[in-house]
């Protein structure tokens, strides 16, 4: 019998959901010293464009989108003042040529047009209109759009014994990302600004510094508790540059301003790192996968930078042989850490497992599941990539296991689980 109780409710990319994001036409390498480069052509062409041709390419184009995009003049004129740096002709350009300059070097993107998943969940920073008997949370999704590139996107929803789940609906409009012009010195830092977003569903992050170029994947969203008591919203996520992997973190200043920075030390160049929700005998703890089989533990006086660390769980059972991984941050719980875990078996089959960890000495673990929580359903098994169950975070409230997760690769399903029968479950 299955620990788990399914929820009806799914979550599926959506396609009619864009940004805008920067287009630049260039030539092919033979090509590159060909003179006027294009992006001079087109300068020059806008530029001989008479009032009445301005007109009717605003018209044509630009108009429609306003119903998409919020502040969409600013934006074009935002990526006009880009190309006026590159091409100083285009200082000339009167305000109906300058918009139009801007949309020529600018595209609508689809985020989340091939697949929505991956989800990881924190409790929502405010509880107004919290269902008596629940919760409301906050969800982030990895999105793949055009060119398999991965973006984070956020929704905000509920759970309650009585009811279940559900997911708030998405703003019809989501708002691109740009890197602040008042940029934090040093370190490959940036700060990122969702303007005029005005619920977590409008902010969308995509790939906007090079080590990010292909796609910003799994961020393990963590509700992380100082010893002060403050409160921060971080997250491990992989930044892939179309060659090589990299840990990223994250933090979230109300969801419509981030912070980005990579992490350093030899344990950062693995995927799937995942920060415990405080520090532990004083000191930052994460989960990662150095050596791309087993769980190690690591410890850190520096949130940013991860050295050493030792295996902590290794693969064991015929669902876990292959390789094994966290499935988001470790749950505290009355009786331990309860961390969730990833397993690839046989034929690429990714399930999930769980293990409870000492909560004094996570070094220790008391327990694990001999055979997964959840598996690829012969129902549910297709899809971009086949027999693939995954989660980046779950959280507990009331003592029940509230889990968002990923079927093969395409889109997000809900369940619930009782703690006890799950630590009941683990030898």
């Amino acid at each position: 019998m299955s620990l788990l109780t399914h929820s009806p409710l799914h979550l599926a990319p959506d396609a009619s959901r864009t940004v805008i994001r920067p287009f630049g036409p260039q030539y092919p390498t033979p090509f590159a010293n060909v003179e006027p480069s294009r992006t001079e052509r087109i300068v020059d062409a806008v530029l001989a464009m008479n009032a009445g041709e301005l007109a009717a390419d605003e018209a044509r184009m630009i108009a429609p989108l306003h119903e998409r995009h919020r502040n969409l003049d600013r934006l074009l004129l935002r990526r006009y003042e880009e190309i006026a740096k590159i091409v100083p002709a285009a200082e000339a350009a009167d305000d109906d040529a300058k918009l139009v300059i801007g949309a020529y070097f600018s595209e609508e993107y689809s985020f989340e047009a091939a697949a929505l998943f991956n989800p990881s969940m924190v409790p929502h920073p405010r509880q107004d209109g919290c269902p008596e008997d629940g919760i409301r949370f906050l969800l982030s999704l990895r999105g793949i759009g055009e060119g398999h590139v991965s973006s984070v996107t956020f929704r905000t929803g509920s759970w309650s014994k009585s009811v279940g789940f559900g997911v708030d609906k998405a703003s019809p409009q989501a708002i691109s990302p740009r890197i602040d012009e008042a940029d934090i010195p040093g370190d490959d830092i940036s700060r990122i600004i969702c303007e005029g977003s005005r619920d977590p569903s409008e902010s969308v992050l995509f790939p906007v510094t090079p080590s990010q170029a292909q796609g910003i994947e799994d961020l393990r969203l963590c509700r992380f508790v100082d010893d002060d008591g403050t409160v921060d919203h971080v997250g491990t996520y992989t930044a892939f540059d179309g060659r090589a992997t990299r840990s990223e973190l994250l933090r979230g200043f109300g969801f419509s301003e981030f912070e980005m920075r990579p992490l350093k030390g030899s344990a950062a160049a693995a995927k799937g790192m995942a920060l415990f929700p405080r520090r532990v005998d004083g000191r930052y703890v994460m989960l990662g996968r150095q050596d791309n089989e087993s769980i190690w533990l690591l410890r850190s006086d520096d949130l940013y930078t991860w050295n050493g660390g030792d295996k902590l769980i290794s693969p064991k059972f015929a669902w876990d042989l292959c390789q094994m991984g966290n499935c988001g941050s470790p749950i505290e719980i009355d009786e331990g850490w309860l961390v969730l875990t990833h397993g690839v078996g046989m034929v690429r089959n990714y399930s999930i497992g769980a293990a409870l960890l000492d909560k004094h000495d996570p070094s220790k673990v008391l327990a694990r599941t001999a055979e997964p929580i959840l598996r690829p359903s012969p129902k549910e098994r297709d899809g971009y990539v086949p027999n693939v169950v995954y989660s980046c975070g779950a959280m507990v409230h009331d003592r029940t296991l509230l889990l968002p997760y990923g079927i093969a690769d395409n889109f997000a399903a809900f369940a619930t689980c009782d703690v006890g029968d799950l630590l009941g479950a683990m030898r």
